[in-house]
């Protein structure tokens, strides 16, 4: 079932809030911790979750903002330096992922940033014991092509987000868990595209799109 631009929009909104709870939640308790604490060591490690609660929900705000807003500006494309920092940090919250970036172009079209993203955002989820992740992009003729290869132990890709990813919702429901999928699988539908994913085979996995630029 497709969504109105209105549901689809308190999709994203659930998913972010969503991820933004954990980390919110863990300043909340920080602040509550140190208040009463008047030890100094139990004091410092305070100070030390604070910071990181802090960074992670900065990088997610950072990605989501790329990913699912409005950010890189009012031009046709965004400078693939940014979806770089902003995939980084999003990584940097995975420990046991690492990454590979595989980009040469200095800019890319705004669509396209936003499906590399998202589809980084599956990515990584499937990375449920970690590995690593190669992310690779082009523009060519006309075209855009954005593959992300994963490598690891353990894959694991849900098989509703596959199926929204590569076909679309059909009769299926589209909910926050499944919205960067069909973020994803709707930017190379109206692009004339399509988004494949591969079997996992020796612990590989492939997701990748190819649409037109304009």
């Amino acid at each position: 079932m497709t969504p109105s631009p209105v549901e689809f929009a308190s999709l994203l909104c659930s998913r972010l809030c969503h991820d933004l709870l954990s980390p919110v939640g863990a300043l909340n308790n920080g602040l509550e911790l140190l208040a009463d604490e008047t030890d100094p060591a139990m004091r410092e490690r305070c100070m030390e979750l604070l910071t990181e609660s802090a960074r992670t929900s900065a990088n997610k705000l950072k990605f989501f903002r790329l990913a699912f807003g409005a950010g890189g500006g009012f031009g046709e494309n965004i400078d693939v330096r940014e979806a770089k920092s902003a995939i980084e940090g999003l990584v940097s919250d995975h420990k046991r992922i690492e990454l590979n970036w595989i980009v040469e172009a200095e800019a890319l079209p705004k669509a396209a940033v936003k499906a590399m993203l998202n589809i980084v955002l599956i990515a990584t989820e499937a990375l449920v014991r970690g590995g690593s992740l190669s992310v690779g992009a082009e523009e060519n003729g006309g075209q855009v092509e954005i593959v992300a290869q994963l490598e690891a132990s353990r894959i694991l890709l849900d098989s509703e987000i596959r199926r929204v990813l590569v076909e679309g919702p059909g009769d299926v429901p589209v909910t926050p868990r499944t919205s960067a999928a069909y973020l994803v699988n709707s930017i190379a539908r109206d692009a004339g595209g399509a988004v494949q994913v591969s079997e996992p085979t020796a612990g590989v996995m492939i997701l990748g799109t190819v649409f037109n630029a304009r």
